[in-house]
């Protein structure tokens, strides 16, 4: 039975990882308080903060079936299949991650990657909206790829859209579409997941999908360059899950000779990475085998589990998948099955359900991602109400509003 609104506190010595503060697209911090940023550039006086762990519980389900708590209220931003409006673009096939990027005239542009194969339309597409939030455009920005899962924004505003096969590879996207897509075969080829850049110490974390999954660093030598560098994978220190990281070389990141997951013998396996982000210094990762939500600290390399729902008294996050995390701290993860939420880790560390999908149980919330103004949310049905139809082609991509940040 779903769970209307139960919320949880997280371990006290994890809740410092929340906490901290981030300038994150279109926003400036100042004086500990989020401020928005105008479309010029210039800040506004309104000072905002984070209201996700007081949205109240989800009520019953409206007309696009999406239970949401009061306030909040949503629309179909693109059915798989299906031309988007203002577009000539058929929406791709089984939607997966997302991520949001700002434009110059005060709107911005919702990527998403397709998780089905080249031959029947794998690759990325993107919505464009204006400064109003409506759509203008929708187009490709990828082609010709298979199983592309999640991935992220890098710093320098372009999408890393990661293939999740055993030849997958990284491919380096232009949100307007303008510029071709570039592969990154030294980021290594394996089922990648998702992938975060911490720009200031040149390094990229990617996630691997598989039930002996790694976590890699990609350490790269020129500023917005991924295209050389070397592949690292994680150690963990101690025999535990928790502990110190020491990172070490990947001899063949190409997997030509073995897989990179197998080619140091001593790094440390994990139950199937998913979703990953950087914030303020913290890499948060989710693994679904286990049904954990990680840290991990760049400055003190110290690897910390922050959610487990094997040990948590009230495990109303389950299928834990693609992740967000807001300007404020909250970690907003989206569930593949468990109860089809999108679920809140809050700056406070409580546990509070966003949305649920209702009638599609076959499918999987993906691609979680907020607009510049953290207003909107939006996400993706996989395979929407057709959970059998592994082609995703009743995928729903929607965007809910309301008061997340007041």
């Amino acid at each position: 039975m779903p769970i209307q609104c139960a919320t949880q506190s997280v371990d006290s010595t994890r809740r410092q990882f929340l906490r901290q503060g981030f300038a994150g697209v279109g926003w400036v911090i100042a004086g500990g308080t989020l401020s928005r940023c105008s479309s010029s550039g210039g800040e506004t006086s309104t000072p905002l903060m984070s209201n996700i762990g007081n949205v109240g519980p989800l009520l019953d389900p409206d007309e696009n079936g999406l239970r949401l708590p009061a306030g909040f209220s949503s629309r179909v931003i693109a059915r798989s299949s299906t031309m988007v409006e203002a577009s000539s673009y058929i929406w791709h096939n089984a939607p997966d991650g997302g991520g949001v990027f700002a434009t110059g005239d005060g709107g911005w542009i919702y990527v998403s990657n397709s998780e089905t194969l080249a031959a029947v339309g794998g690759g990325v597409g993107a919505v464009r909206f204006d400064r109003n939030g409506d759509i203008v455009d929708a187009y490709r920005i990828l082609e010709g790829t298979d199983q592309n899962c999640a991935g992220g924004n890098t710093p320098w505003g372009t999408w890393l859209s990661c293939e999740e096969t055993d030849t997958g590879r990284v491919w380096e996207c232009d949100p307007l579409g303008e510029s071709a897509a570039v592969v990154r075969p030294a980021m290594g080829v394996f089922k990648h997941e998702a992938a975060t850049v911490d720009a200031a110490n040149r390094h990229a974390y990617l996630t691997e999908d598989v039930g002996d999954g790694r976590l890699y660093r990609f350490v790269y030598q020129n500023a917005e360059d991924l295209s050389t560098g070397e592949l690292q994978v994680a150690e963990v220190q101690g025999g535990g899950p928790e502990g110190v990281v020491e990172w070490r070389t990947v001899p063949d990141p190409s997997a030509a000779s073995e897989e990179t997951r197998y080619q140091v013998p001593t790094s440390t396996a994990f139950a199937g990475g998913e979703g990953i982000w950087l914030h303020e210094g913290v890499i948060y990762f989710a693994t679904k085998g286990d049904n954990r939500v990680w840290t991990y600290e760049t400055a003190t390399s110290t690897l910390t589990i922050l959610y487990d729902a094997a040990t948590s008294s009230t495990p109303i996050l389950t299928g834990v998948d693609n992740l967000t995390v807001t300007p404020a701290g909250d970690v907003v993860v989206g569930e593949d099955g468990g109860d089809m939420q999108v679920v809140a880790i809050s700056a406070e560390g409580l546990l509070v359900p966003l949305v649920q999908v209702t009638g599609q149980d076959g499918s999987e919330v993906t691609g979680p991602a907020f607009g510049p103004s953290l207003e909107r949310l939006y996400f993706s049905s996989q395979r929407g109400a057709d959970g059998a139809d592994l082609l995703g082609r009743s995928g729903m991509t929607y965007e809910v509003t309301g008061p997340f940040f007041i």
